[in-house]
This record gives C-alpha cells, structure tokens and sequence, in this order.
C-alpha cells in the first residue's frame, strides 16, 4: 500500500513538472518561438523567471497570482494545467497496463492531448506540429506493437472512419461547424483508441459540446453563429474513452440483452 502510494505521489509531482513544460510550449507555439532554448520568462514584462518562480502550482500559490517582477496577474490556465496533467497521469498509471513501454506511450499522448485541448481553447486552432507528432507516434506505437492483422486494422479503420465523418460534416456544412483540424484531431483519435471506443469518444464530444454550447447561447456568452472550439471537447472525449471506454460500452450492451 505505501509503495503504491509512493508511485502515485511520484507520478503527481512528476504530471506536475511536465505539466510546467506544457504551459511553456502553449506559450511558445502561440508565438512561434522555440521552447527548448530560451529560458522562461514573464509574458508581460520579459524578465527570466528565477527558480522559486516555476514550481509548478505552489509559485502561483505563493505569488498570488501575479508576476513577482511586474505584479501583473498570471493566468489561471497555468496552475490547472499543471494540476491537471498530474491527476491525468496518475489516472493513465491506474488504468494503463504495468508495461513500462504502455505508461510512458499513455504518459506521452497525454501530454499532446492537454497540450490541444488548451491550444485550441485559447486560439481556436489545432497545432499541425502537435497532432501530426501525435498520430506519427501513434502509428508507430501500432505497427512496431503489432502482433496480428487485426492489431493494425482496427486502428486503421477507426482513423479514416472518424476522419471521413468529420470530412462528411465540413461538407455539408461547408466549413462552417468543423475545421480541418477536427479531421485530424479525429483520425488520430480513432488510430489511439480503436473500434469501438472511437464512437464512445465521439458520443461523448457531441454531447458535451451540445450542453456546453447550449448553456453558453443560454447565459448570452455565446450566440448560433459563435464560434465554439470543439478540439476540447474531442479530447474530453478521447480520455474519457481511455480511461472507461470499455467500461461503458460494456454497460451498454448489457442494456439490450
């Protein structure tokens, strides 16, 4: 039980850092600047930010918040990103197989997922360099982990199913309800989680972007002809689909029998 609680507490703080370098890369993507050179710095004033200035969520804590150079305020987004990509690590070790190979693959893609899901978020974009990464990766995880036809086929068809979907939608729509990125987002999706936990991913990215969409028309933050990105609600989907795809599909079927 205590070593158990050691690897969790591990990999926590361990989600917490990677989280830090995740913040750092949203930044710089935004701005296309490098991020593995140049040191951090604060946005608003520039200063390079000293050591007790990026522990991950505790800075924030201390600092209330604000640059302690130019007192401007820090976003929120950077303390929930770190915090969350530890509670999303330690649910990727709970759930993924003991296979070192398994977690860290896990570990990885779960970096590029908080990584659009909060890029697409802020700019209404997908990032080429960060979902072109992630299904080159993937595919290279399916074909070198192979075992049978099957272990490759599935994926395959998952990808291309889900990425001629959302192709059928831009055109009906004609560009109006989803974006190329989607296409991508979704045949990466498809190529990671497979047949049948893609249609419980998409499921749930429809449903959760309808009551997110609705209650925003709702409270008048958002009207029907608002842009809403749904890369968040895709990667909402993807994980909820990893963590308990089999699970609900499971659930379902015992409805009918």
């Amino acid at each position: 039980m205590e070593l158990i609680l050691f690897f969790y507490s591990f990999i926590f703080l361990f989600g917490l850092a990677i989280g830090s370098f995740l913040n750092c890369i949203i930044y710089r993507l935004g701005i296309e600047a490098s991020f593995l050179i140049d040191r951090s710095y604060c946005p608003y004033c520039k200063h390079i930010l000293s050591w007790q200035d990026l522990i991950p969520v505790l800075s924030f804590l201390i600092l209330k918040g604000r640059c302690r150079y130019c007192k401007k305020k820090i976003s929120l987004h950077y303390p929930l990103v770190e915090f969350f990509t530890g509670i999303l690590f330690i649910l990727v070790l709970h759930y993924a197989s003991p296979n070192l190979l398994i977690t860290g693959y896990g570990l990885l893609v779960t970096s590029f997922l908080i990584v659009i899901f909060v890029y697409d978020l802020k700019h209404y974009i997908i990032p080429d360099k960060i979902i072109y990464s992630a299904i080159g990766i993937t595919f290279l995880y399916r074909l070198f982990g192979i075992q049978n036809l099957k272990s490759i086929t599935n994926p395959t068809l998952a990808a291309f199913g889900a990425g001629a979907f959302f192709v059928f939608i831009i055109l009906i729509s004609k560009g109006h309800w989803m974006g190329v990125g989607d296409v991508k987002l979704a045949f990466f999706m498809g190529l990671f989680l497979n047949f049948p936990n893609i249609l419980v991913a998409l499921f749930l990215a429809f449903f959760i972007g309808a009551i997110i969409g609705m209650g925003l028309i709702l409270t008048g933050k958002k009207t029907l002809k608002s842009k809403v990105p749904f890369g968040p609600f895709l990667v909402t989907g993807t994980f909820t689909a990893f963590f308990l795809g089999n699970q609900i599909v499971n659930w379902y079927l015992n409805i009918f029998q």
